[in-house]
């Protein structure tokens, strides 16, 4: 597929930008909704048109109005046009021309050589003359569509496409991939804005600020990464709009799509159930995960506390203990460089691999140390362990009857592979296969 460059979608809140967003890129990335003001800040996708494919930016609605958050919308909203080669101004054509269309018009005016036109929400032929009325913006001819039912967007493809210009293919592969995981203002965003050295996403003090899950690409000392900040995962009973249901599915996504987990800890307000619930996302996906302490700059300092909160964490974690305690504070930078430390070997070692012939000499002798229990009416025997291509690290167990595997003894064996091949900082996954199916493979 033909790849080209960028193109941004900028409007007034709710003129329709994130279904547009969402029939370009064929999918429900983007969170949409009744509510006013729904996106703030900028997400990315990739656009698709016949077999070109570019790079799709959404922003948050621009208004003149005094409301949360607005200074920082219009921020986000001119890093966006300046990234783009087009920019959609998307106004709304069933309300018509509105004061706010040229407020937006206005803040666009230095970028009106990449600006085309759109009205949205043209839904059949008796609405095209409520086009007209945007003439008055200076733009040009616009573009009549309706991003719900995908009308009109052929002929406004087909100038965006004429208008970008080729580039190379730029994916993830490659690059280190992590997710920032956390309850409601544990300082994500903070965190994300002071790894890549510039507020690329917004931050306040109030719960909540970040609903949708926002990809940053950048490079550090020559390697790649890519950074998903994630919004605050709410207490289950606590989770009734749908925007904050949509946001959690982000979270689960952005889960699934990370190499590793950065799980962020309030260290001014301790450790607190919700903690233990975010950390399930990690774990239900088995995913790497690194414990970051934020706000240690906010916490005593005597001389035990990191290690007196370390042991907390790992009574707390029970199902993290292998994970590594980072501490760290997003307002100042401090030990910043540790959490890249801790990721690169975390991700050294879930690529690492044993050797068939080691591994199964630790199995046995292992099986001879401490023998399996009597469990479900008989005695596990292993014959052969392999270690398969995943990510994090998995074993393949051929047995004489997989009902006999207790999780005790799961667990044993886990901490033995662990402890000689060094899988000390990440989950490895014992898988168990009878004996019969070896024989077949």
């Amino acid at each position: 597929m033909e790849q080209f460059g960028t193109v941004a979608l900028v409007g007034s809140p709710s003129s329709g930008k994130s279904t547009l967003f969402n029939r370009i890129c064929d999918s429900r990335q983007e969170i949409t909704g009744k509510q006013f003001g729904i996106t703030r800040d900028r997400n990315y996708g990739q656009g698709h048109w016949l077999n070109k494919e570019f790079t799709l930016i959404d922003t948050g609605g621009v208004t003149g109005e005094n409301i949360p958050f607005q200074e920082e919308v219009q921020a986000q909203v001119e890093l966006g046009c300046q990234e783009a080669d087009v920019i959609l101004f998307v106004v709304d054509g069933r309300m018509g021309l509105t004061n706010n269309d040229l407020f937006v018009a206005k803040k666009l005016r230095p970028h009106k050589k990449k600006v085309l036109l759109v009205v949205n929400k043209i839904d059949d032929s008796t609405m095209f003359a409520n086009g007209y009325d945007f003439y008055k913006l200076g733009f040009g001819h616009p573009y009549l569509i309706s991003a719900e039912h995908g009308l009109g967007l052929g002929d406004l493809l087909d100038d965006v496409i004429a208008r970008l210009p080729e580039k190379e293919e730029d994916p993830y592969e490659g690059a280190l991939t992590f997710a920032l995981l956390g309850r409601p203002n544990v300082g994500k965003s903070s965190l994300a804005n002071k790894i890549i050295g510039y507020n690329r996403v917004i931050v306040s003090p109030m719960s909540g600020t970040t609903r949708d899950s926002v990809d940053i690409q950048f490079v550090r000392d020559e390697k790649r990464y890519v950074m998903i900040d994630t919004a605050g995962i709410k207490r289950p009973g606590k989770v009734a709009e749908d925007l904050d249901k949509f946001a959690l599915i982000r979270s689960q996504d952005a889960c699934k799509r990370a190499d590793i987990i950065l799980l962020l800890i309030d260290a001014s307000e301790g450790l607190v159930a919700q903690d233990v619930h975010v950390s399930s996302y990690a774990i239900d996906n088995n995913k790497p995960v690194i414990i970051v302490v934020n706000k240690w700059d906010l916490h005593t300092h005597n001389e035990d506390d990191q290690r007196k909160f370390s042991q907390e964490l790992k009574a707390y974690f029970k199902f993290l203990d292998y994970a590594p305690i980072v501490f760290v504070s997003a307002l100042t930078g401090q030990n910043i460089q540790k959490i890249f430390a801790a990721l690169d070997e975390v991700n050294e070692t879930i690529h690492r691999t044993v050797p068939s012939s080691m591994l199964n000499s630790v199995i046995m002798k292992a099986q001879m140390d401490n023998e399996a229990p009597d469990f479900n009416g008989g005695r596990l025997k292993i014959n052969y362990c392999t270690q398969t291509k995943a990510v994090p690290p998995t074993f393949i167990l051929f047995v004489n009857n997989p009902n006999y595997f207790h999780f005790s003894y799961q667990r044993y064996l886990e901490n033995c592979i662990r402890k000689q091949f060094g899988f000390t900082n990440c989950p490895i996954k014992l898988l168990v296969r009878s004996k019969r199916d070896d024989i077949l493979k």
